[in-house]
């Protein structure tokens, strides 16, 4: 079930439009954005890598700085551990590619999905003890991995870490304590002794602001020539991870999406060729929903080195053939993903997890690489928490997705007891346990889950309600400067009420989509287009009218009754079928996008429907 919200969040918007010469309904979706002020709002339109926020703000980043210098200038071997996933493998290369530009002797580990899981372990600190490493710099891990880092200088190793995950705490008298490894430094804004102003950014972006302050301290020029490439790298990393396009964050982003735009990075442009995309042309959806895919199948169904090596290639035939190896990978996940994902609803049928508040899925024979997409996919489709277990190779293993009101990481902290490792944030959040424990687990979760059942209903979150009679191209262009748009900065919604339905015609492969004409209630005609699967507003239709009414409507091309001119050949029918009654005109709710069209150089405005009521 939906709730709709009209957010009402207040500003002198007439003000806001004179003064930065924007309409008040772009002035009305930037303050539903959290920007308070005209100058935020300015900021915001036009905001560049100059006004992200100084690294030496966030503890600990000058000694982390200082200590890869000293390495560096000792002639130390040092070694990059990252992790398998998007965020990881870009963070790892960041620090890599910048070490190796001021002359530091640096390898890179990053770990197996099944054989080492996730984050440091013993195995990679005796590795790189045995291979004579003196200083092991973590990326997107570490802040959880106190034993390993102590086993790291009992070995002999200094240790920096950088990370962007909860910090591990303990509570005592209701006054949560941090427990944070014993490192040379200790990077991680959400430190509760960090003054970063902003938290919420990702791995890569934390190694991205490493790197600029070993460039402030150090002055390379090597480095200084890195450091567009390294951004294109902490931007793919802020959408893969689902950090909120916010802040430094979108300005990461928009400008990381122009320099992909013309990348000297072989790899990455190996990637935008196998998958046909047009350079000039990338969004964030296609860093997190085409080109990030890739990489993360390499760390799900086969090594993360493998899209490690990709970003590193200095051959285009030797690129182009690991990327077309990634999306292969990434085709057989899509697979395992879509039968792993039937499996989890015909799970939660027989098991009727309905009646609980957390939903634990135990799939063991589902590859545990793809726990987590199905943990979201479920996620999304019923808007519960949701935890997906899969049989690993030592116990069991999972993912968990969370909903608004629901602290994924916090919740296992409390149920620690039942865990051997876990991790991660408000939204997600991995783990591992035995298998005796999972019931045990069900059970604690649930009993100590303060949700309600409306906790459970999917939130739209609206803009303006706008007639479609309002939009022009003009404010489609207005809004577009908005972008780019993800978490945290959603694409702009509007609604309207009583918006007459006319016909609709499917389009598309099978017919999976639509489109719909309408009549707004000033007898305005317009075009709604859908991606959304017509069945699911045929059904609709039949709930909210009568049953066989989405049929009907499909078959006849649309109610005579609800057009103009059939209405009117029909009023001058003299013979009994005039008397006929046609149907009532239907009449729904709907929310709705602004979008471009644009085709050999033509550009149509088009009004995307996203909900219906």
């Amino acid at each position: 079930m939906e709730k709709w919200f009209i957010q009402t969040k207040k500003a002198d918007f007439e003000s806001w439009s004179r003064e930065l010469g924007i309409d008040v309904v772009t002035a009305r979706v930037l303050r539903n954005r959290d920007i308070l002020t005209a100058e935020e709002a300015r900021s915001f339109l036009g905001g560049s890598v100059n006004e992200m926020h100084d690294p030496f703000l966030m503890k600990d980043m000058k000694r982390a700085a200082e200590e890869i210098l000293a390495a560096v200038n000792a002639g130390k071997s040092i070694r990059v551990i990252g992790d398998y996933d998007v965020d990881g493998v870009t963070s790892a290369y960041i620090l890599t590619k910048g070490i190796k530009a001021i002359g530091g002797n640096v390898s890179t580990a990053i770990p197996h999905r099944v054989k080492d899981g996730y984050g440091l372990n013993d195995a990679l600190v005796n590795d790189a003890a045995a291979d004579g490493v003196k200083l092991i710099v973590t990326c997107d891990n570490g802040i959880a991995t106190a034993a390993q880092v102590e086993l790291a200088v009992s070995l002999g190793m200094d240790v920096i870490v950088t990370d962007h995950h909860e910090v591990p705490f303990t509570e005592e008298e209701g006054e949560k304590k941090m427990i944070l490894p014993k490192a040379l430094a200790v990077v991680n804004p959400k430190r509760y002794d960090c003054e970063y102003p902003f938290k919420g950014i990702c791995g890569a972006m934390v190694a991205y602001k490493l790197m600029q302050a070993v460039l402030s301290l150090g002055g390379n020029e090597a480095l200084k020539g890195c450091m567009d490439e390294i951004l294109e790298f902490a931007a793919l990393g802020t959408v893969c991870d689902i950090m909120e396009l916010k802040d430094e964050n979108r300005i990461a982003v928009k400008e990381g999406l122009k320099l992909m735009s013309h990348s000297s990075n072989i790899g990455l442009n190996a990637l935008i060729e196998v998958n046909s995309l047009d350079p000039a042309k990338l969004s964030a959806y296609h860093m997190g929903f085409v080109i990030g895919p890739c990489i993360n199948a390499s760390g799900r169904l086969d090594t993360a080195l493998r899209a490690f090596e990709l970003l590193n290639s200095g051959d285009k035939a030797e690129a182009l053939t690991i990327a077309a190896e990634l999306k292969s990978l990434n085709d057989s996940r899509k697979t395992l993903t879509k039968e792993g994902t039937e499996s989890a609803f015909r799970y939660i049928e027989e098991h009727n997890l309905a009646d609980k508040s957390v939903w634990i899925i135990y799939l063991p024979e589902v590859h545990e690489s793809i726990a987590g997409i199905i943990a979201g996919k479920v996620r999304e489709r019923f808007n519960h928490p949701v935890i997906v277990l899969t049989r690993g190779e030592d116990g069991v293993k999972g993912s968990g997705r969370s909903i608004e009101g629901y602290h994924m990481q916090e919740s296992l902290t409390a149920a620690a007891h039942l865990l051997d490792k876990f991790g991660g944030h408000a939204m997600a959040a991995g783990m591992s346990l035995q298998e005796e424990n999972i019931e045990k687990l069900d059970e604690f979760l649930n009993d100590h889950a303060d949700l309600k059942e409306d906790d459970f209903d999917a939130k739209v979150m609206i803009d303006v309600p706008m007639p479609i009679d309002y939009a022009t191209m003009k404010l489609a262009k207005e809004l577009e400067s908005l972008e780019p748009f993800g978490a945290g900065n959603p694409i702009p919604l509007f609604a309207m009420k009583d918006v007459e339905l006319i016909s609709m015609k499917r389009f598309g492969s099978e017919g999976k989509y639509a489109r719909y004409n309408v009549k707004t209630p000033s007898g305005k005609q317009a075009e709604l287009t859908s991606f959304t699967d017509p069945d699911i507003f045929i059904s609709f239709l039949d709930e909210k009218f009568g049953e066989g009414t989405g049929k009907r409507f499909e078959e006849a091309g649309g109610f005579p009754g609800n057009s103009v001119d059939s209405s009117a050949k029909a009023a001058d029918k003299s013979d009994d079928r005039a008397a006929t009654k046609a149907p009532a005109p239907l009449k729904i709710n709907i929310v709705y996008s602004l979008d471009i069209n644009r085709f050999k150089g033509r550009e149509s405005l088009q009004y995307m429907l996203k909900n219906f009521c």
